[in-house]
């Protein structure tokens, strides 16, 4: 192709000719593997109910998981997927999450909305592109079941814990009715609270169990 001659491809985590997750980055990144915590899917020492990160909270969401540690590789390839429109990065990702994760038993599977500024001005819907990639893989329906009801203020990666809470609330709202049994698709988990505020609107729209699903997870 003519754009790969203009544009050759480089792998998002160490730049080297050729593919855009080269062989041995996509070896390094670390899979997230049990036991976990049966609710938000973080690492633990043995399998429980409920970790410390997720005690205490209201989550609306039944589980989380990911598939690879959101370390510095990870983040470089999120990076180079998210700000630098490395749209491939796409299937890379999908691949290693049906790899690492079950097919969920599911009618369906959802998407986090882009913010619209955002989605503007990246030309591009990472969650959803996802979504659409994990969609083919486990034969499975992609809906557009959420729908944003405002920009958030801020973006989260820039606030602390209680502050993403505050800063995710009320923004999503269901954009139809949902299935009984949704998947719930985004690329990274950092502290649940956009999963939980995505999750508590398809509820909304008639959702009994919503299942997360990421591509990395961050872990405190």
């Amino acid at each position: 192709m003519l754009l790969d001659v203009l544009l050759p491809r480089r792998c998002a985590a160490c730049s080297v000719p050729g593919s855009p997750l080269c062989p041995d980055c996509r070896d390094s990144l670390i899979r997230l593997a049990p036991p976990l915590c049966d609710r938000c899917g973080s690492p633990s020492t043995w399998p429980v109910r409920r970790c410390v990160e997720c005690a205490g909270r209201r989550i609306a969401f039944a589980s989380a998981r990911a598939a690879v540690l959101y370390d510095a590789p990870a983040r470089r390839v999120v990076h180079a997927w998210k700000e630098h429109g490395q749209r491939r990065l796409a299937s890379e990702a999908a691949a290693l999450v049906a790899e690492s994760l079950a097919r969920p038993q599911v009618a369906a599977v959802a998407f986090v909305p882009a913010d619209a500024d955002r989605a503007l001005w990246r030309g591009y819907r990472p969650a959803e592109a996802l979504a659409t990639e994990l969609g083919r893989l486990w034969e499975l329906p992609v809906l557009t079941l959420l729908r944003r009801t405002r920009s958030v203020r801020r973006r989260q990666r820039e606030l602390g814990l209680a502050d993403r809470r505050r800063n995710v609330a009320g923004s999503f709202g269901p954009a139809r009715a949902s299935p009984p049994r949704v998947c719930l698709v985004d690329d990274v988990y950092t502290s649940g609270a956009t999963a939980t505020a995505a999750a508590s609107a398809l509820r909304r729209g008639g959702a009994r169990r919503v299942e997360v699903v990421t591509f990395a997870r961050a872990v405190r």
